[in-house]
């Protein structure tokens, strides 16, 4: 029975990428049976529609979401990261944002786990007196025990079926509140998993240990904020951000996960054929793997760790992959 698949190519270079997904997908002999949803900045310029709640209705049937890239240079920063991005973690309850790096160079081979509803991104905060000499603006940071936990937890287990070792970074020292939960909670449940080794580093330590010795990691796990910064990090050090694949999971399938490149939407090359669509390609083996495709999900991971792969061109690249697979 074909997945149900809800396909997102939204802006700029994504439709391209996502193409090129779907091309691969179908090389590895998974049927998908897919659902085509016009959102993003192009969307929003039009008719200013960003994400209504009856789409998010519609997803809950989906099996996953697949995802190119949003945003456009005319629309307000922020409109369409907070009112499609965040509103779909936040109502599809996509708690883990998953990231993997390989890159045998640089002897990177890590993955990260960042909380994905919680931390500076939930939205806490205000303004007062804005536009005068006296303006004030806040900006919070909501941690609970319980979205910090089933974080962690995600985390012992990805470390337990991969090398066996997990490290948190935080900022404790700084982040009193909020690090000294992260770290009750991590400490905690690391007693649970005595196959596990444990460390931790603080956020701008880790930075220095990704470019200096990234070997040294095996599965990562921080806030929402932290995540961020370092999976863009994570990016550069494995070849490059077109590599760089990600998860937007949930993983009590309560509802579709959804995956995407961890890259933008690109306008300044939009359509000119030239943008990698290797990490598109991986967030669609991911998906695979959470939909329990692995032989499938293997295969085209294995291909595109082949340097032979990256020719020139967003399609040539699609070609070379799907050829190897079929």
């Amino acid at each position: 029975m074909a997945h149900r698949i809800g396909i997102i190519g939204g802006d700029g270079i994504g439709p391209e990428v996502i193409s090129e997904g779907l091309k691969v997908i179908n090389a590895a002999g998974v049927n998908l049976e897919t659902v085509e949803y016009d959102l993003g900045g192009d969307r929003y310029g039009r008719d200013g529609t960003v994400l209504p709640d009856e789409v998010i209705e519609e997803w809950r049937s989906l099996d996953a979401l697949y995802l190119g890239a949003v945003g456009t240079p005319d629309v307000p920063p922020g409109l369409i990261e907070r009112g499609l991005l965040l509103k779909m973690r936040f109502a599809l309850d996509l708690y883990v944002n998953l990231r993997p790096f390989t890159y045998a160079e640089n002897n990177v081979d890590f993955c990260v786990v960042r909380e994905n509803t919680e931390g500076s991104y939930a939205g806490e905060g205000g303004v007062l007196r804005q536009g005068t000499e006296h303006e004030i603006a806040t900006q919070g940071s909501v941690n609970t025990r319980m979205g910090v936990e089933r974080c962690i937890r995600f985390a012992f287990d990805l470390a337990s079926n991969r090398k066996g070792h997990l490290t948190l970074v935080h900022k404790t020292n700084v982040l009193t509140f909020a690090g000294d939960l992260w770290e009750r909670t991590f400490n905690e449940v690391a007693k649970e998993y005595p196959n596990v080794d444990t460390s931790y580093n603080h956020v701008d330590a880790a930075c220095i240990y990704f470019v200096q010795s990234p070997d040294q990691y095996d599965v990562i796990v921080t806030d929402n904020l932290f995540g961020d910064i370092l999976t863009d990090l994570g990016g550069a050090i494995s070849g490059g951000i077109g590599m760089a694949a990600s998860a937007n999971l949930n993983p009590t399938k309560t509802g579709p996960s959804m995956f995407e490149p961890v890259h933008g939407s690109a306008p300044d090359i939009a359509g000119q054929g030239i943008a990698n669509p290797t990490a598109a390609i991986l967030s669609g083996a991911m998906m695979l793997e959470f939909l329990g495709e692995n032989e499938a999900a293997d295969r085209i991971k294995e291909v595109c760790a082949d340097p032979a792969v990256q020719v020139e061109g967003t399609s040539s690249i699609g070609d070379a992959i799907a050829q190897r697979l079929v």
